[in-house]
């Protein structure tokens, strides 16, 4: 079952449970899967990959939004925020701990062959694609540039 049909599935059980919070979070993610799917050059077809994509910058923004919220003592917005990331991270695969990532880009640049920091891009690159939806962009880069310091 595709990620489009599980969260159209799981509107309905949202919908059965009175479960406000995930209803109105599952209904805005099928938004954002119907305009992608509905975008110039889509033909109407939304890979999984590219629902983590969508999902992930869903979850990057929440945490955002959350942060600003509580930079500003709107606790009770954080809140509404955070309850949503949660939902959403449900449907996300497991993030890697910090030492698994670690683990995982030695090997990256023991592979591209990464001598320093001018190599970044090249391990960038390829961290992006093997380590897409398993971590963050933002903690990639930070490790990576501490790995090649």
């Amino acid at each position: 079952m595709s990620l489009f049909d599980q969260i159209s599935k799981d509107i309905i059980a949202a919908m059965k449970a009175k479960d406000k919070v995930r209803l109105d979070t599952l209904r805005n993610i099928k938004k954002l899967f119907l305009e992608a799917k509905t975008a110039p050059g889509a033909n109407d077809e939304l890979s999984d990959a590219d629902a983590l994509k969508i999902m992930q910058k869903m979850v990057k923004q929440g945490k955002d939004s959350a942060e600003i919220y509580a930079s500003q003592n709107r606790a009770d917005l954080a809140d509404a925020e955070l309850a949503q990331v949660a939902v959403i991270e449900e449907y996300l695969p497991k993030q890697l701990s910090e030492d698994e990532l670690r683990e995982r880009l030695k090997a990256i640049i023991a592979e591209t062959g990464a001598q320093g920091p001018k190599d970044m891009g090249k391990v960038m690159g390829t961290a992006s694609k093997q380590l897409a939806g398993l971590a963050e962009g933002r903690t990639i880069s930070a490790i990576v540039k501490e790995l090649l310091g």
